[in-house]
């Protein structure tokens, strides 16, 4: 699949996510390798006003969406894949005023379950805020209606 297709889908597959058009978040980059994902720095993740700091709930949601629509970065045809298992090891805080970066990977794909690693970060992804790893079950691309996103929501 071509880097352009995997864009595109990446791209999709965030628009379709409601939560993720409220925080404002965009694909940074897609290929084959993995998904970098930006959550814009804004009061709607703020958990201390007077500090500033990041909600660890933000790097939550951030990373688990790139974990997720990682997975299609390595799969031929798209699939719904839920979260199985999603591990989070905070580093440190995010620095008030910046944005956010989630980098994700799949480096193991079987017929069931896709393993995904990564890591959240801020300037330099060599000083990650978070490491993640994270498992997604397989639904198979029969549970996917291609049409369900022109439809717009089910009544």
């Amino acid at each position: 699949m071509s880097d352009s297709l995997i864009l595109e889908r990446t791209q999709r597959f965030l628009s379709l996510l409601r939560h993720c058009q409220v925080l404002g978040m965009r694909v940074q980059h897609a290929d084959a390798k993995g998904l970098t994902l930006c959550l814009p720095y804004s009061e709607k993740i703020i958990s201390d006003p007077e500090s500033g700091f990041v909600h660890g709930g933000a790097i939550t949601t951030l990373m688990d969406t790139t974990c997720g629509i990682s997975t299609v970065c390595a799969l031929a045809d798209l699939e719904i894949c839920p979260t199985l298992d999603l591990r989070i090891d905070y580093m440190h805080p995010a620095e008030p005023g910046h944005d956010l970066f989630g980098f994700a990977e799949c480096y193991r794909v079987t017929p069931t379950v896709i393993f995904t690693r990564g890591v959240a970060y801020q300037r330099d992804i060599e000083q990650p805020i978070a490491h993640v790893v994270g498992t997604f079950m397989r639904m198979g691309r029969g549970v996917i209606d291609p049409n369900a996103a022109a439809k717009g929501p089910s009544p």
